[in-house]
């Protein structure tokens, strides 16, 4: 894995940084994540359960995943390189009353301080703003306990995303800010699902989702040409 620093890109920091004030404005620069949110949410309840677990969510910005996995009865943690970000998550936690345990770290270092530490890992909306994703990914397996679970969601390398997550959405519906997203950084699935065996980690599911930011609706499909998510288990100890 590379040395902590070198896998983070100070532009998206930054950008993501700049966005804490209005992370969680349902309007407002993170709308599709908050959208998105409820799917995401049932695709881990479906695929490992949520209450009683204890769940990591790596990249966590502003909380809005981990709350939800909270209020939902898991024991949450969440890390992120942003303190701005995580400010934003706290505040927000105390104003909610939902308990989540925010850390500002990343996956590489934390996965060294805390090796098989959680029943569930969740990587979401992460890989993708990062410039070697395959060491999250490696990370994420070290988090999880054998017997355990790890979800990724992140956009697929093609045509329509470009042409959709990136131009549409970031150009015409002004749904996300210009330049979140790049088109070299995005995942075809089967290099992330390289990346997750490479790592320990055994597929066991992976999914596309539409996102219609009109409606505001988001939905499983088998189609995987733009966003999807993906569900990994660790091999219990023999």
């Amino acid at each position: 894995m590379l040395p902590e620093r070198e896998n983070t890109d100070p532009r998206e920091l930054a950008r993501f940084s700049g966005q804490a004030a209005r992370w969680w404005d349902p309007k407002g620069p993170l709308q599709a994540l908050h959208d998105i949110n409820p799917l995401r949410v049932g695709y881990i309840r479906e695929k490992s359960g949520i209450s009683g677990q204890s769940i990591l969510d790596a990249g966590c910005g502003g909380g809005i995943l981990s709350e939800a996995l909270a209020a939902a009865g898991a024991a949450v943690t969440g890390i992120d390189f942003s303190e701005a970000v995580l400010a934003a998550a706290r505040e927000h936690g105390r104003a909610s009353g939902i308990d989540v345990d925010y850390r500002q770290a990343g996956a590489e270092s934390f996965a060294r301080e805390f090796p098989e530490s959680f029943d569930v890992v969740a990587c979401m909306e992460l890989l993708e703003h990062v410039p070697n994703p395959a060491s999250i990914v490696s990370a994420c397996a070290g988090l999880v306990k054998p017997g355990g679970h790890v979800f990724f969601s992140t956009i697929s390398r093609t045509l329509a995303a470009r042409l959709l997550v990136i131009f549409a959405a970031e150009r015409i519906l002004g749904i996300a800010e210009k330049g979140t997203h790049e088109y070299n950084r995005l995942i075809r699935p089967e290099e992330l699902t390289k990346w997750g065996r490479d790592a320990g980690l055994t597929p066991a599911d992976c999914s596309g989702f539409m996102y219609m930011p009109i409606l505001r609706k988001s939905w499983l499909t088998p189609s995987l040409r733009m966003n999807y998510i993906m569900h990994f288990t660790k091999a219990a100890d023999k």
